[in-house]
């Protein structure tokens, strides 16, 4: 929120307790990156610090996050990319869905990726 200046208003949308959360810690503890699914697929909320970014925190982030969603029966999940992350999403398996929009200010693409046959 506070290094891409997200309203605290936009990022509280009451979701947080029916939501699975994945936190990376560092060795000493520290948090240094989170994701969180709803219960439908929407995988969101995903951040890595600024330090810890490129050394694949966020990828398994997105992973624990995919296990997760097929132990649940899960067919397909689907998250609001911002448009300089969608090759990172890309990598993964996702798929770009529709036109760019903007979410908080921030372009957006919509990306979704089917569990069906996947492991």
């Amino acid at each position: 929120m506070g290094e891409q200046g997200v309203p605290l208003a936009l990022e509280w949308d009451g979701q947080d307790p029916k939501c699975t959360h994945v936190l990376a810690l560092s060795g000493q503890g520290e948090p240094i990156g989170t994701a969180r699914m709803t219960p439908r697929g929407h995988i969101g909320r995903m951040a890595v610090r600024k330090a810890w970014r490129g050394q694949g925190i966020g990828s398994r982030l997105l992973n624990s996050l995919l296990e997760t969603a097929r132990a649940q029966g899960l067919t397909a999940v689907y998250l609001n990319a911002q448009t300089q992350a969608v090759p990172f999403y890309t990598r993964h398996g996702f798929q770009v869905e529709g036109e760019e929009f903007l979410d908080a200010g921030i372009p957006h693409r919509r990306m979704s990726l089917s569990l069906q046959g996947c492991r």
